[in-house]
């Protein structure tokens, strides 16, 4: 037992450092958030314009609620989208870029271009590895 919680050790450690150095390099910092499953989506989705939680989530229709929420905020704690609350009974909430967002969104929109581009392309080359790689 003595020897798993030594080996635990490290990893613990390694990760540590593994935020350490996220933190300070800009482009891992950025493409962790807009890297992730749901977020590229969600601001593609907001570059239509503002949009309630209920429109976002049928929108992107695999998404939880649980994981949209959580994808929001990073959103939004990261200054890409604003959250405004309208008041109504009940209370609404509405999601939109915010200028940083709306500049994100242009590369965003490139790598989807590129993504369509070449999208063939990467299939078959997925496909010509999986074949050759025993």
């Amino acid at each position: 037992m003595e020897l798993a919680e030594t080996n635990l050790i490290p990893a613990r450690r390694a990760n540590r450092q593994s935020a350490e150095v996220t933190a300070s390099c800009p482009v891992r910092d950025v493409l962790d958030r807009v890297g992730d499953k749901w977020s590229a989506l969600i601001v593609r989705e907001l570059d239509h314009g503002p949009r309630r939680f209920g429109v976002l989530r049928r929108a992107i229709e695999d998404i939880s609620q649980r994981m949209l929420t959580e994808t929001l905020r990073n959103l939004q704690r990261d200054g890409f989208i604003s959250r405004k609350v309208i008041p109504a009974t009940p209370p609404q909430v509405e999601y939109a870029l915010t200028p940083m967002g709306q500049s994100l969104q242009g590369a965003l929109s490139a790598l989807a271009q590129w993504s369509a581009q070449n999208h063939d392309a990467i299939r078959s080359a997925r496909l010509t590895y999986d074949h050759a790689t025993p």
